[in-house]
């Protein structure tokens, strides 16, 4: 069965794919904040989906009624591909939900993309609750699968998302990839968090050399660091705890070490784990 619907067949030079999902990777809505943010400006032409007939329970991803001037239609949740150029690079952005069902199959598809538009590199975002104040500056995980990107090779063992899967295939492909993971403060669980997404933004100009005026993000980021602030503000003992993680933070002169921030994946990773799993 073909998985793929294509409406076009880009014609790409070499592009970096930039991937996100929805749910288990996907904290503070930070990772798909993000790329939708690079998709509206670098990539905003989709070309494919992945029909998610196949890949989801739709007891639990619902798909969603909606009126379209009038007319009712149903949105179901697909994983779009999309492609465009952010100075002078062919980019291409994979965004959707994680799938419940399916993975190596739905992993194919995304890794036969890459090999039609000969991509030259793979770049997944996450982003995971860890211990570390709203106050300071995102800590950004990189690691790669090459050792001449400068950047640390995973030693993760342990549970993994749809983006460890990806990368994994990856590796069997002969595709290099990246993971890029934004820590977002585990005592705001439930909001959005755009200032880790700007993190993850501007992670991705550096790695790809592109420039990165994200205005709106930094507005948005500020905002929620104010509103967060006041909340705090107003209790005593989450006040003290916020000052503790401050000091640490910034004991570790303002970047947290490789092994802190994996023992937060770790943690992370392991408590997302399934009830009843092993």
């Amino acid at each position: 069965m073909e998985h793929l619907r294509w409406t076009s067949r880009p014609a790409l030079r070499r592009p970096v794919v930039i991937a996100a999902f929805e749910g288990w990777n996907d904290a503070g809505d930070a990772a798909t904040t993000a790329a939708r943010w690079l998709r509206d400006r670098w990539a905003p032409r989709v070309f494919a989906e992945i029909d998610p007939e196949e890949f989801f329970d739709f007891t639990t991803t619902r798909p969603q009624v909606a009126l379209d001037d009038g007319v009712r239609r149903i949105d179901w949740p697909l994983t779009e591909l999309s492609a465009g150029s952010a100075a002078g690079r062919d980019v291409v952005v994979v965004l959707g939900s994680e799938p419940q069902l399916r993975w190596r199959t739905f992993t194919d598809q995304v890794i036969s993309v890459a090999r039609e538009v000969d991509a030259e590199l793979l770049i997944t975002m996450g982003a995971l609750l860890a211990e570390v104040p709203h106050t300071r500056p995102t800590s950004i995980m990189a690691t790669g699968d090459d050792p001449d990107s400068g950047l640390a090779v995973s030693q993760y063992e342990g549970p993994t998302g749809i983006v460890g899967v990806i990368h994994d295939a990856c590796a069997q492909a002969g595709l290099k990839s990246a993971s890029l993971w934004a820590a977002v403060s585990a005592y705001v669980p439930g909001a959005p968090s755009p200032k880790a997404a700007l993190a993850l933004v501007e992670r991705v100009g550096d790695l790809l050399d592109i420039p990165i005026m994200a205005t709106d993000l930094e507005i948005a980021a500020a905002s929620y660091e104010r509103q967060v602030s006041e909340v705090v503000t107003d209790d005593e003992e989450m006040t003290e705890y916020v000052e503790r993680l401050e000091e640490r933070y910034d004991s570790e002169d303002g970047v947290p070490s490789p092994a802190s921030l994996v023992e937060e994946v770790e943690r992370f990773l392991r408590d997302q784990r399934p009830p009843g799993s092993r």
